[in-house]
């Protein structure tokens, strides 16, 4: 049995409350990266654990996204051009 199949994920050595979850994303060609990083669910802790380009990296920034605006649609602008129907 693969250890991050448990039931349980390992409990953060940092706070002490969280636990760490993976995450996954996907590389430069597409390709998906199983637990590309692993990230505390206690907000107020934030501890994470990143791998870049076969470097681990600790503690970066982390953005909630959640209080950003959504993206709106490109809009395309008026131009010198024609249509062609």
């Amino acid at each position: 049995m693969n250890p991050v199949e448990l039931s349980q994920y390992p409990v953060c050595r940092r706070c002490g409350d969280g636990d760490l979850v993976p995450l996954s994303d996907f590389g430069g060609q597409g390709a998906s990266v199983q637990y590309k990083a692993w990230v505390c669910t206690n907000p107020v802790c934030g501890y994470n654990l990143k791998i870049r380009n076969g470097d681990v990296f600790m503690n970066e920034p982390v953005t909630d996204v959640s209080e950003q605006q959504p993206r709106q649609p490109h809009q395309p602008q008026a131009g010198p051009f024609r249509s062609v129907r």
